[in-house]
C-alpha cells in the first residue's frame, strides 16, 4: 500500500491510547524484517533511518530511503518513513524529496536556549515542507558521539514545566522525553520514572516519544504506553537479534561463505523480534 505519514500513525495511536512501534533500519534485511514483523502482528509501523545509519552508508541517504519506500509500497500494513536523530541541517533538508513524512531533529546536546533556537528553525522549515517534526528535551544517553550520561543523573530527565514552554515556543509536533531509558542498551534492565511520565503527559498536549526502548522490560513498556507514550523507538533489539543469529549460524557452520545463508537467519530473527515487540506494546496495562 502507499506510504502513510508518521503523524497519521501517531495521531491514531494517541486517540486509541496505544502506541506505534518505530524501528531503526541499517540494511535491506532490517527493512524486510520490520515490514514482515509488522505484517505478522497486523499492525502499522514506522521505519526509521538515523543520521548514524546515513553515515554508515557513506553519507548517502537515498539508497536506503528508496529501499524503504519500495518495501512500504508492497507492505500489507501501513508503513511510514522517519528520519531519526538528525543534527545536520544539510541532511534535514534532504528529507522532503526522499519519501520521509517526518523527522526527529536532535539539538538536545545543546543548552536549552540553543536547543530551542535550532529546533524552532528546523520546525519552521519542516512545516513549510509538510513534514511532522519530533524533538528531544532532556538527554536519553547512549548515542554515538555523545558523552556517556547516567539516565538517572541530575539534568538528564525532562522537566515538565520546561517541556511545556519548549513545545509552545518551538512548534514541534511531538517530544521525545528522558524518563530513564538509554540508547544502545544490550540488557533489558532500564527502570522508567512513571511519576515523571504522568506529569509530562499532564503538562503537554503533543504526543510523547520513548527513545532507547530496547533496554526497557516488557512490563515497563506496557506501563509507559498506558502512561501516555505514543511512539516507541527500537534499534538495538534488532541488532542483537541479527548478530546473535548470524554468530550462532557461523559458529555451527564455519565453512559457510554464502551470505544469503546466514543473513536469512538473521533476518528471520529480527522478524520475530519485531512481531514480539509490537505485541508487547498492544498488551493492556494490568
Amino acid at each position: 500500500m502507499p506510504l502513510v505519514t508518521t503523524g497519521e500513525l501517531v495521531t491514531r495511536a494517541a486517540a486509541a491510547r496505544s502506541a506505534v512501534a518505530a524501528f531503526n533500519i541499517i540494511t535491506l534485511e532490517h527493512i524486510e524484517a520490520v515490514v514482515a514483523g509488522a505484517e505478522a502482528a497486523g499492525a502499522p509501523v514506522v521505519l526509521q533511518v538515523s543520521q548514524n545509519a546515513v553515515k554508515f552508508r557513506h553519507g548517502r541517504l537515498l539508497p536506503l530511503a528508496r529501499a524503504a519506500v519500495a518495501a512500504a509500497e508492497q507492505a500489507a500494513v501501513p508503513v511510514a518513513l522517519h528520519l531519526d536523530h538528525v543534527q545536520s541541517d544539510v541532511l534535514l533538508r534532504q528529507t522532503a524529496d526522499a519519501g520521509f513524512s517526518s523527522v526527529m531533529y536532535d539539538a538536545s546536546r545543546l543548552r536549552y536556549a540553543e536547543n530551542l533556537a535550532a529546533t524552532r528553525n528546523a520546525a519552521d522549515w519542516a512545516h513549510a515542507q509538510g513534514l511532522w517534526i519530533e524533538a528531544e528535551l532532556g538527554q536519553v544517553g547512549g548515542k554515538h558521539g555523545r558523552p556517556p550520561l547516567d539516565a538517572h543523573a541530575s539534568g538528564a530527565r525532562t522537566d515538565p514545566a520546561e517541556a511545556r514552554a519548549f513545545v509552545a515556543d518551538s512548534g514541534v509536533d511531538a517530544l521525545a522525553v528522558a524518563i530513564g531509558s538509554t540508547h544502545a542498551m544490550t540488557t533489558r534492565t532500564a527502570t522508567l520514572d512513571h511519576g515523571l511520565l504522568e506529569r509530562l503527559a499532564a503538562a503537554l498536549d503533543v504526543p510523547l516519544v520513548l527513545h532507547g526502548s530496547s533496554g526497557v522490560p516488557d512490563g515497563e513498556l506496557v506501563a509507559a504506553v498506558a502512561g501516555g507514550i505514543t511512539k516507541v523507538n527500537f534499534g538495538t533489539a534488532l541488532n542483537i537479534a541479527l548478530t546473535g543469529a548470524v554468530r550462532e549460524f557461523l559458529t555451527a557452520r564455519p565453512e559457510a561463505v554464502d551470505p544469503r545463508l546466514y543473513l536469512s537467519t538473521g533476518r528471520e530473527a529480527m522478524v520475530g523480534a519485531v512481531t514480539g515487540i509490537i505485541r508487547i506494546l498492544a498488551r493492556p496495562a494490568p
